[in-house]
């Protein structure tokens, strides 16, 4: 297992707000949703393409790939309409002294 991969400090991702951080090959989205942090693989389960480039809905916690419109809850990597029907890898998120971590734990 790899280790934990530092993202950023909390004040740097706000509610709301989105970044995205690498743990070798693997990008990684790290959203913050309503002061939770959530991580998932940036890439759309339905055409190899970046999540990030999307709009991350702070509303209903849901990111849309600007492709193709596939939508995925970031709570839980899944798929919320088509053509996306696989959900997206989630990883883990740990907050320690202000530090927001997450990892590719597959």
């Amino acid at each position: 297992m790899t280790d934990w991969v530092r993202v950023c400090t909390t004040a740097e991702l706000l509610p709301g707000e989105s970044t995205v951080a690498w743990d070798g090959d693997t990008a990684i989205l790290v959203v913050n949703f309503e002061g939770d942090y959530h991580a998932m693989e940036d890439r759309c389960s339905h055409e190899d393409f970046e999540l990030s480039a999307g709009r991350f809905n702070g509303a209903d916690a849901t990111i849309e790939c600007v492709l193709h419109g596939a939508k995925f809850d970031v709570r839980d990597g899944a798929a919320l309409c088509a053509p996306a029907y696989e959900p997206v890898p989630k990883f883990p998120v740990k907050v320690e002294d202000g530090v927001v971590w997450t990892r590719d734990d597959r």
